[in-house]
Order: structure tokens, then C-alpha cells, then sequence
């Protein structure tokens, strides 16, 4: 039993030894950037459960096993986090035993100065003489230069250790302790974070208010509830973009109006510049334009339709659709035919060119606009319970006959109004802005920031510091230095010999000053 324990301990000791070493640190860091390869060239669940089903539909043979290997879901699966977490332990055991020894070696005092001079890859002759003042003037010379120095008396002879360029092995630590910081705030980001993403239409009828389910798209950390996000309501009321004459755009600048803790206020949203609220940052992703049409029944009611377009390119020529499921219904008997129900699918050109038909835009601003309409008629799906889109009409209604198309395509400009097979109409009233945001919270940003500044100055650090000994014994026969570079320093002999030059006492010269490959340290 004693001897298998002792198996064990061993064994354990030899994995740990393994696991914190910096080579295994390297290769678990390698290996979390392929890990997140995935996660950016495929779509994510908790980002994108739209696009996801896409692929899956789409990839009928290899999505399914990429979704078992949870490479739609990536940051939350099970084989990076783990080896997240190995990187993680594996540079705190690491990094601990590194800053305590550093911790050390500044507490200690430079070492005694070797016996023989001449092993050492720098040595010089100083004078033909020393005395006890000799070793003090050195030593307030090297301290002056920004050495840790010491002095050693035995008899007559004086040595003075110096030590110089810890700055490297300090930055070392930094940078690495940046990095170990860097992982814990992207974890305390995922954990205690949240992001969503909504489209917001002009106007007082489509306000939002910070609650899941008026989210488009979103995503709660680990330890963050639906009671937990801060209260706040969001209305667009004017959205305006400038463009080059290529249809670049310029400026996007979206007035909003928010309301929070009983406070309102117009705030002004811009690309690059998020709007900050009490608990959440609300950033500009995108905008287009949301049609109104107007349909009118064969019992003479108007009903009225606002929805969002995509833009497709960027001119802004968008696709989209627009359902009436509530229209023609006998207003005496309260009953509908089953088969009546309207929908349009449509293309909206912001500036239609000199040939309509070429389908796309030839300016993302209003200055021509058009808009094309297929109308369709009968069941669009809404009550079977499946999942729709709101962009497209069900195509699986389409493909089993029970939503046709309803007469030919009409182009109609702001104010026209077409009439349909049936007798019924539907006018173009105009157009709507909406816009895009992403509003998140990651209480993680200021780690990950300071992590990051903290990194580049540790790299910095580490690179402009260059870590040197140099000694000297004073003795009545004479004054001998020698100097050690503990670092790759191509100018260590060039400070050497203006070290050596600086020590010499007055009207002395040194003898020699000779340079050797041999490097090996001897203390």
C-alpha cells in the first residue's frame, strides 16, 4: 500500500511538473486559437440560431456531426473549457514558483565575486593598486548607474558585487501574469455577461424595453437571470446618413430616445461611439428602410403594415415581406374564407436606376425610390405552431399549393396604389427607417483592458531589459573588474569598458581590458 501511494505521488508529481511547464503552456495556448477557429467561421447558437438552422438544413450530412462536437456552440462546449481551464492552471503553477524566486532574487544581495577574473566573458586590469577609499568611490559610481551593489571585506582585500537588469524577469512576469488576467476577464465576461441584438423601427409604436423576449437575438451568461438586466426603454425617432457620391456611406447618426430610473432623455447613437446606459452600452450595427403599405379589403378595411427590409448589397437594395393575416373577414358574420389571407413579397430600391429591371439600387439614399410587390394569396402559415421568418413567406405553404401568387408583379413609387385581381387594393405610403443595434453588458472589459495595457508594457519590459553582473577587487597589488552578461546583450562590453574607465583612479589607465568567449558563470 506504502509503495503504491509513494506510485502515486510520484506519478502525480511528474504530471504537475508536465502540466506547468512552459512548453505545455505554449501548446494549450496554440491550441485554444485553433479551438476558436469554429467558433468564427461557423455559426454560433448563441449568436445566430437562425443561421445555424440554416447550415444545419443545408449541410444535412455534416452538420449534425459538427453540432455533436459542439462546433456550434464553441465557446461553451465542453473540450475548450477544458482547455481553458488547463491553460489556466497551468500558468498559475507556473507563474507562482517564477515570482516568488523573483521576489528573491530582489531581496537578495548580489552574489560574491568569482576567483578567477580571466572565466569571465569580460575582464580588465583598473590600476596597479587599490586601497579600502577605492572600493567605496566604485561602489558609489555603480550605484549611481543604477546597480545593486555590495561590498565584501577579507583582510586587506575589498570585492564589490553588482547587480543590474531585473526589469527583463519582471516584465517576463508581467506580461505573463497580464495574459493569466486576460483569461480570467474573458471568463468573468462569460459568466456574469450578457449581449442581444434588436432591429428598431422609427416610431413611437415600435419602442423597445430591455426585456428577453423583445430581443431579436440573445445571450446570458452562466450566472445571469432574466431579472438581471437593468431596466431601460429605447425609442428611434430620426435616423440620418450622408454617403460619397458612390454610395459610400459617410455618417450614420440614429437620435434616440431613452428612458431609465424614471429618467428620459434624446441621446445621440453613432458607429463607434455607443450609447451608455446604467448597466448596458447600446452600439449602432446597421440600418435600411421598412416599407408602409396599406392593404385594403373587399369589405373596405385598411389595414396598415410596417415591416423591415434587408439590404442585400451596399446600395441598400433590400428584400422583404409583408403579411396581412387578419383581412378579409366578413365583418356581419365574423368568418373568413380559409384560403384568404394576403402577403407580399417584395424588393425596395432606394434610388431606382434609368432600367428598373436591372433589380438593384443605384444609391443607398431616397431619391428614387420604388418598390416591387408580388402579391400571394391563401394560408401563410401562421397557425401551424412552426417557427417563421418575418423577411420570407413560408415556403413550405408555397410548395404545397396553399399559398399562391395572386396576379402580376406591380412597381409602385411613394403614393401609388395598385389594384388587385380580386378588387382590393394596397397603397405605398412611404417609408420608415429602422436600425440595428447591439446592446451588451461585460463586466469583464476593464480586466481584459488593464490585462491588455499590462501585457504590452510587460513585453516591453521584457525586450529594452538586459540583466548584467559586474564585480571588482580592490587588493594593495592591484584593481581587477570583470563583468558578466546574464542576458543576450550586444552592447554589454561597450558599458563594460565605460564602467572600467570610470572606475580607474585618476591619472591611471588600465592595462587591459580583454573580451573571451567562454560564458560560463562562476560565483
Amino acid at each position: 500500500m506504502r509503495r503504491l501511494l509513494e506510485a502515486v505521488v510520484a506519478v502525480s508529481r511528474r504530471a504537475w511538473r508536465q502540466l506547468t511547464s512552459m512548453r505545455t503552456a505554449l501548446v494549450l495556448l496554440f491550441l485554444l486559437a485553433v479551438g476558436a477557429i469554429p467558433g468564427s467561421v461557423l455559426p454560433q447558437r448563441n449568436v445566430s440560431p437562425e443561421k445555424v438552422r440554416d447550415y444545419l438544413a443545408t449541410h444535412k450530412q455534416w452538420g449534425p456531426t459538427l453540432d455533436r462536437l459542439f462546433f456550434f456552440d464553441v465557446y461553451g462546449s465542453p473540450w475548450f473549457s477544458a482547455i481553458y481551464l488547463l491553460l489556466f492552471v497551468s500558468l498559475v503553477g507556473c507563474l507562482v514558483p517564477r515570482f516568488r524566486g523573483h521576489i528573491a532574487a530582489l531581496v537578495r544581495v548580489p552574489p560574491k565575486a568569482p576567483k578567477r577574473f580571466d572565466r569571465l566573458p569580460a575582464h580588465a586590469v583598473v590600476a596597479e593598486s587599490g586601497a579600502a577609499e577605492d572600493a567605496e568611490r566604485i561602489r558609489a559610481l555603480l550605484r549611481k548607474r543604477r546597480f545593486r551593489t555590495t561590498v565584501r571585506r577579507d583582510g586587506e582585500v575589498y570585492e564589490v558585487s553588482a547587480e543590474k537588469g531585473y526589469l527583463k524577469e519582471t516584465g517576463n512576469l508581467v506580461f505573463h501574469f497580464a495574459l493569466l488576467s486576460l483569461l480570467i476577464g474573458v471568463a468573468y465576461g462569460s459568466w456574469f455577461g450578457w449581449h442581444g441584438n434588436r432591429l428598431l423601427v422609427q416610431g413611437d409604436d415600435f419602442a423597445f424595453c430591455n426585456t428577453l423576449l423583445n430581443y431579436d437575438e440573445h445571450a446570458l451568461g452562466a450566472q445571469v437571470g432574466e431579472n438581471d438586466l437593468p431596466r431601460f426603454c429605447l425609442r428611434l425617432d430620426k435616423f440620418n446618413a450622408t454617403y460619397l457620391a458612390n454610395g459610400q456611406p459617410v455618417t450614420y447618426k440614429a437620435n434616440v430616445h431613452v428612458t431609465q430610473n424614471g429618467r428620459e432623455a434624446e441621446q445621440l447613437l453613432q458607429v463607434n461611439d455607443p450609447l451608455r446606459l446604467d448597466g448596458a452600452n447600446v452600439s449602432l450595427l446597421g440600418h435600411g428602410y421598412a416599407p408602409v403599405l396599406e392593404y385594403t379589403d373587399k369589405y373596405g378595411k385598411t389595414s396598415t403594415n410596417v415591416s423591415p427590409f434587408l439590404p442585400r448589397d451596399g446600395q441598400l437594395t433590400s428584400d422583404g415581406v409583408a403579411t396581412f393575416p387578419d383581412v378579409n373577414i366578413n365583418p356581419d358574420t365574423r368568418t373568413r374564407d380559409d384560403k384568404s389571407q394576403i402577403g407580399f413579397s417584395g424588393i425596395y430600391l432606394p434610388t431606382a436606376p434609368d432600367d428598373p429591371s436591372a433589380g438593384s439600387s443605384a444609391f443607398p439614399a431616397e431619391h428614387n425610390p420604388r418598390l416591387m410587390l408580388q402579391p400571394y394569396k391563401g394560408v401563410l402559415g401562421f397557425d401551424a405552431g412552426a417557427p417563421l421568418s418575418v423577411y420570407t413567406l413560408d415556403d413550405r405553404q408555397i410548395a404545397a399549393g396553399r399559398l399562391t401568387k395572386f396576379g402580376d408583379p406591380v412597381m409602385l413609387k411613394p403614393g401609388d396604389t395598385a389594384k388587385l385581381p380580386d378588387g382590393t387594393t394596397v397603397k405605398f405610403a412611404g417609408t420608415v427607417q429602422w436600425i440595428s443595434i447591439s446592446i451588451r453588458h461585460d463586466p469583464g472589459q476593464p480586466i481584459v483592458l488593464g490585462g491588455a495595457v499590462a501585457l504590452l508594457a510587460g513585453l516591453l519590459g521584457s525586450l529594452s531589459g538586459k540583466r548584467r553582473r559586474i564585480f571588482f577587487r580592490i587588493a594593495p597589488t592591484g584593481i581587477d573588474a570583470a563583468g558578466l552578461p546574464r542576458s543576450d546583450y550586444p552592447g554589454f562590453a561597450e558599458e563594460f569598458d565605460e564602467i572600467v574607465q570610470a572606475a580607474a583612479p585618476a591619472a591611471s589607465v588600465p592595462e587591459q581590458v580583454a573580451q573571451t568567449d567562454n560564458v560560463e558563470e562562476v560565483v
